[in-house]
């Protein structure tokens, strides 16, 4: 992880002024090349300070999210693909929260473009998808540009402690009804 941060780190110096713009650029290219949103957002706090550092990163975060919802829309195989990882993580029969979502946005191994498509399938029209998926994103960015430095320093229990209280928090926040419809309940098994 130091290493990949390090070369962000030189590519972005040697930008000058139009580092903003390809960091901002390189937040929308990071889901191409697998690079964690974590890794992107510590890079930002560190190049541009807490204030700009988040504001870059969301709006490099939003870019992509954008760009998700309109590149799924038109890949129906690509939809069906995320739709049965959603049912396999979380449960056919389970919607996350917005709260559910910004919360497991922090955590690094989640992947970002499953809980974009949660957002999706929860807020289907695309105002309400941008809005929701800007509250999801600000923690996130914030978080990480804020603290990035901190946790590359922590323990691994330290690490395991911050995990742990996040998957309580999503157990907390999660949505208390669920909804079955009929025919699915008493759909006949072969």
């Amino acid at each position: 992880m130091d290493e990949e941060l390090a070369l962000l780190l030189v590519m972005f110096q040697a930008g000058g002024i139009f580092t903003p713009i390809v960091f901002i650029l390189f937040h929308t290219l990071r889901q191409f090349l697998f690079i964690p949103v974590a890794i992107i957002c510590i890079a930002g706090g560190i190049l541009f300070g807490t204030v700009a550092g988040t504001i870059y990163s969301l709006i490099g975060l939003m870019i992509s999210s954008i760009l998700f919802y309109l590149l799924v829309n038109k890949l129906p195989r690509t939809r069906e693909k995320l739709s049965a990882v959603r049912k396999r993580w979380f449960g056919e029969y389970r919607n996350l929260t917005v709260s559910q979502i910004s919360i497991l946005r922090l955590v690094p191994f989640v992947h970002y473009q499953l809980l974009n498509f949660c957002l999706m399938e929860r807020h289907r029209k695309f105002n309400e998808y941008v809005k929701t998926a800007f509250i999801t994103n600000l923690p996130l960015a914030f978080f990480y540009t804020v603290f990035g430095q901190f946790i590359s320093r922590f323990t691994p229990t330290m690490i395991l402690v911050v995990l742990f209280s996040l998957s309580i928090l999503v157990y907390v926040l999660r949505e208390k009804i669920t909804i079955i419809k009929w025919k699915e309940f008493f759909k006949e098994t072969a």
